[in-house]
């Protein structure tokens, strides 16, 4: 834990839900909250993520890290808006407990690990605390009862590329940050990298990581390169020179507004990172 406080990770969860089997979880739920007050100048940054709110721990874990002021929540298992406003129901009587500051404490959602969650993706928007969703294949494909989430060329199999789309999707609709789930082989930094590229392009605004090296891999992909910076600038640019266009022929294409608006953003994006 220690090791990943101090990676150069924007938001970094610490885990009570499945790293940690049922005879850890009481001593997890004492080594948190040490550790958020040996780093009590940063923990605005230092997540946790709790187990399900349909099960026995849930209240346990949220009894036990919020005195130590966690900068927010990760809620496993969601099954919609409700599970998000039962949990802020919850964080804002153990801030008014502990003198925190009603509502500081986010929440970001992972949407897609149950079959009844992928129905209700499209319904967070004004969801309280909300700040981003995820989504995730592997326990996914546990409730569905598949033996394999993957084809075999390794992609991920038509229901799992469903569950990301819907994710991205849903945040968008929700107007939050969309975080793309793990890469597994954290050896596989190639493939991290390339990865992780694609659903930036894609919309998503950053990608969750499983172990420290691959948190500057991620860094640098979510990070718009020179010549991404120059195109984007180029089409602000002509854009300006002719407010009064709604489509500008540009290197042997069609740009509309469209366009402008993916360039600026990008350029946004830019100056963030």
């Amino acid at each position: 834990m220690h090791k990943a406080a101090a990676s150069d990770a924007d938001i970094v969860i610490f885990d009570l839900e499945d790293a940690v089997t049922e005879q850890a979880k009481p001593l997890a739920r004492e080594q948190i909250p040490a550790l958020l007050q040996t780093h009590a100048d940063d923990l605005a940054r230092l997540w946790v993520r709790i187990n399900p709110l349909e099960g026995s721990h849930a209240l346990a874990d949220l009894a036990a890290v919020m005195p130590g002021r966690p900068g927010g929540i990760m809620l496993p298992k969601s099954c919609g808006p409700g599970d998000i406003e039962r949990l802020d129901h919850y964080l804002s009587a153990l801030e008014a407990a502990h003198g925190i500051e009603s509502g500081s404490t986010a929440i970001i959602a992972l949407v897609t690990e149950t079959a009844a969650g992928m129905f209700t993706t499209g319904q967070y928007r004004g969801a309280p605390r909300l700040v981003a969703m995820s989504w995730g294949a592997e326990d996914l494909a546990d409730d569905v009862g598949a033996s394999e989430n993957r084809d075999s060329d390794g992609r991920y199999g038509f229901t799992y590329e469903l569950a990301r789309s819907l994710c991205l999707l849903g945040a968008t609709a929700a107007g939050v940050v969309a975080v793309e789930t793990i890469h597994g082989d954290f050896r596989d930094l190639d493939g991290l990298r390339e990865r992780a590229i694609q659903v930036r392009r894609a919309g998503f605004g950053g990608m969750l990581a499983i172990h420290p090296a691959q948190v500057d891999v991620i860094n640098q992909a979510f990070t718009p390169n020179a010549d991404e910076v120059a195109a984007a600038q180029e089409i602000v640019d002509l854009f300006a020179a002719n407010p009064e266009a709604g489509t500008i022929g540009h290197r042997g294409s069609m740009l509309d507004r469209p366009h402008l608006a993916r360039a600026q953003t990008l350029l946004k994006l830019a100056a963030r990172t």
